[in-house]
């Protein structure tokens, strides 16, 4: 079967599956096309998502001849926004693989995940993911990558600084950061506060400090006394002592994570996928938890993306089948090892423990189980994040007020979280 990818626009998707669902009826008898749309995790066309879907639907097919994939990847810059012109149009695919699932669950139109999954399949799933894809209570977000987070140091810019370790808590980076500002590092400390990946950095830096977005029964906390001293200290004592080399308000992650590879960077907080670039250009480097302001962060960051299956084209049935395929331990650690994320399965993570060809994994794996998500539950996230997006840089500018900028931050949150009750 000929497969179409990339290129299509949603107008065409919701074309192509009008005509499917016209030909193939309900799901309730006879063959049944199931679309999905997924982003691609790939680099370049040599590792493209769309190759990983490819083999994946063909090697489904074979088992399941009266359910066919049709597959549609877009980059992560237009994956969400290709999902939400389907669905308001009418045309929702009966499967998405992206970033939040929240405002559909919210509007009643996916399934949860007991209604797709065999139980094997559901009770699988690493349980700070499976929570963290609730929506009221009831699962609806599937996980499908994750990582965390750790502090990435450069061991020759280390050694040439006169620095023996890794720092352990705040007084360590700022010290190290002196050091090799010193001895020329453009970037001691990269403090990637730019558009592109704002609410992570924020959220590694609340935690670290001892708060985060939200408390323990889900209320936005974001001017909390902890992060208001954690952006204070970052002001004071990294970008005012000139530790970070640039505005962090300017630099987007991405750019951080290049100079990093570039052997620009001392020290910054990154992901698992760093390690291949850095490894890419030879940089000696090494990772360790978080540090908070007397020693280790009371917990990391965690990122999840998900996979969610809308109910308009009735084939609930269809796409549990392919789910169940989708996550079976072979294709979950394919996945994982390709694009050097964590597996979201606990049989899947546990054969990447006992890896030794994955050992640099392993400490991003074990902060998986107690790792801190975005409050991605929350219909009000999408406007707060972008708002985080928008100001938290300004919050650190040695001119700036951490204090205003949260409580700024918290009210347009508290407005957003009373308008979607």
């Amino acid at each position: 079967m000929q497969r179409r990818y990339l290129g299509l626009t949603a107008a065409a998707i919701a074309t192509t599956m009008t005509a499917t669902l016209t030909g193939c009826g309900s799901g309730s008898g006879g063959d049944v096309t199931l679309q999905l749309v997924a982003a691609d995790y790939g680099s370049g066309k040599s590792n493209a998502s769309r190759l990983y879907w490819d083999r994946l639907a063909r090697g489904f097919e074979k088992k399941h001849p009266d359910i066919r994939v049709d597959v549609h990847v877009y980059s992560w810059t237009d994956v969400d926004k290709k999902v939400a012109e389907m669905v308001d149009a009418g045309h929702a695919p009966d499967l998405a693989q992206i970033g939040a699932y929240a405002d559909y669950a919210a509007k009643g139109k996916l399934y949860s995940a007991d209604q797709l999954l065999s139980i094997p399949t559901q009770a699988n799933f690493t349980p700070s993911l499976e929570e963290a894809g609730e929506y009221k209570r009831v699962q609806y977000g599937l996980p499908f990558g994750a990582s965390t987070r750790r502090l990435f140091y450069n061991k020759k810019l280390f050694a040439q600084a006169g620095i023996s370790g890794p720092p352990q808590n705040w007084d360590d980076i700022a010290h190290d950061a002196e050091l090799l500002k010193a001895h020329g590092v453009k970037m001691p400390f990269a403090l990637p506060l730019g558009p592109e990946e704002t609410q992570a950095e924020t959220l590694m830096w609340m935690l670290s400090g001892g708060g985060g977005y939200t408390d323990s029964i889900g209320k936005y906390t974001i001017d909390s006394p902890e992060n208001v001293r954690t952006f204070g200290w970052l002001k004071d004592d990294l970008v005012g002592k000139g530790l970070t080399g640039t505005d962090p308000a300017k630099l987007d992650r991405a750019a951080a994570f290049k100079a990093f590879a570039d052997g620009d960077v001392g020290m910054l907080n990154g992901h698992p996928t760093l390690m291949k670039q850095a490894e890419a250009k030879g940089i000696d480097y090494g990772t360790v938890e978080l540090p908070g302001p007397k020693g280790k962060a009371k917990a990391t960051m965690g990122v999840a993306d998900w996979m969610m299956a809308f109910k308009q084209n009735g084939h609930r049935a269809q796409a549990g089948t392919f789910l169940d395929y989708v996550y079976s331990d072979k294709n979950v650690e394919k996945f994982s090892g390709e694009y050097g994320l964590l597996p979201v399965t606990t049989s899947a993570s546990q054969a990447m423990q006992e890896d030794d060809r994955f050992a640099k994994m392993h400490g991003f794996l074990q902060q998986l189980a107690t790792a801190e998500f975005y409050p991605a539950d929350k219909t009000s996230w999408p406007l707060v994040s972008k708002t985080v997006k928008a100001k938290m840089g300004a919050a650190v500018h040695p001119n700036g007020n951490p204090s205003g900028v949260l409580t700024e931050i918290q009210n347009t949150a508290d407005a957003a979280d009373n308008a979607a009750e």
